[in-house]
């Protein structure tokens, strides 16, 4: 009885971890993770050119934040299609 109870000690530890891989995960890939990083990448370099002296900082920082954006939307897309071909090989 008591390595019952043990399985089934493990396996409530094992969903509560795979909950949290799964959260992680959501997090990783979530909307509000890449509008939070691509802000405060707006913010900080916005920052930096505005104390190096530049003409239009607020303008100018649209750039790298913008960039930010299109890459992890084109490497999901990207990454979808490397992995169906990737399977074809396997």
């Amino acid at each position: 009885m008591e390595e019952i109870e043990a399985l089934k000690q493990e396996i409530e530890l094992i969903k509560a971890r795979n909950k949290k891989v799964e959260l992680d995960k959501s997090w990783e890939t979530s909307l509000t993770r890449k509008v939070s990083i691509a802000a405060a990448t707006y913010i900080l370099i916005s920052l930096v050119l505005y104390s190096l002296g530049n003409d239009k900082p607020l303008l100018n920082a649209v750039v790298p934040a913008t960039a930010y954006l299109l890459s992890t939307t084109t490497l999901s897309l990207l990454k979808k299609i490397w992995t169906k071909l990737g399977n074809k090989k396997v």
